[in-house]
């Protein structure tokens, strides 16, 4: 298949189902940017992704979620190609050990999963067209997140990073339903991808008996890489996909999207407070 001349964006391309993602859509022949925080270190994974892919259209470019000069400066080096963008894969998550705050005072796990791509992707929507496809990784546990008093800062919450993942996965949730309707004419396809639990290191709790524990106990549970991935990878490349949005799967399936969470009441204030929130930072920055 010739897409050589189309783009394909992956965020968080050098964790395991970044890979995953990266080496799918390489083979369809589409010119690959995996966005990673640190490029130099993807450099040897990139390699081996072309041979495998035998793709060589594979590039490892930097991009920080949660520093808004750094993605600024990713999207200009993406204009640079002058290549529309068919695919994007906001894959990139954490689930931080500790609080932490961003630069920009956000905190940190709200900044990377939601607020960050919330960014990135409004700025490349522009270089997006007719049959451009952007998938979210977001998590069964939106389904007890919520939106908080104070979802960006959360300075009167104690620190828990479940609750605070979930959270964050609410609002990926909400943000992939709103951006649907926004640019449903434009052709443009809006879905969310739950991998389930996967064998990442973003499951890790840092203790080497507690990490053994929990491998052992739930791991007729967990997923390896690849098969948390192809939720994704159909959403992304699965022609008999073309047009469906405003959609969450699951083990490559539709799910059903609970009433409370499609009619949320907070949908609708936590774009606009998001939209606030950046144009403050940017008027910072300047």
């Amino acid at each position: 298949m010739n897409n050589n001349n189309k783009l394909a964006i992956i965020t968080g391309a050098d964790g395991g189902m970044g890979r995953e993602i990266v080496l799918e859509v390489a083979k369809q022949g589409y010119y690959v940017i995996m966005a990673c925080v640190n490029p130099s270190k993807s450099q040897d994974l990139c390699r081996k992704l072309c041979e495998e892919s035998g793709n060589k259209n594979i590039f490892a470019y930097e991009l920080d979620l949660t520093n808004f000069s750094i993605i600024d400066k990713f999207v200009s080096e993406i204009k640079q190609l002058c290549m529309p963008i068919a695919l994007l894969a906001n894959n990139a998550g954490v689930l931080c050990w500790n609080r932490e705050n961003t630069i920009h005072g956000i905190e940190k796990t709200m900044a990377v999963n939601y607020v960050g791509p919330y960014r990135l992707t409004h700025l490349l929507l522009p270089l997006m067209g007719e049959g451009s496809r952007i998938v979210n990784t977001v998590s069964c546990t939106y389904l007890i997140g919520r939106v908080a008093e104070e979802p960006f800062y959360r300075t009167k919450n104690s620190f828990n990073r479940f609750v605070f993942y979930s959270d964050s996965k609410l609002a990926l949730t909400l943000f992939t339903l709103k951006l649907s309707e926004e640019v449903k004419d434009r052709g443009i396809t809006v879905n969310a991808s739950d991998p389930g639990i996967v064998s990442t290191n973003i499951i890790r709790m840092g203790n080497i008996v507690v990490d053994k524990l929990c491998d052992w106990f739930f791991r007729p549970f967990i997923y390896q890489p690849k098969r948390g991935a192809s939720t994704a990878v159909k959403l992304l490349l699965d022609p008999e996909l073309k047009g469906v949005t405003g959609a969450v799967y699951a083990n490559k399936k539709r799910t059903n999207i609970p009433k409370r969470v499609l009619n949320h009441p907070k949908k609708e204030w936590l774009w606009k407070a998001t939209q606030l929130l950046i144009a403050e930072i940017e008027h910072n920055q300047h």
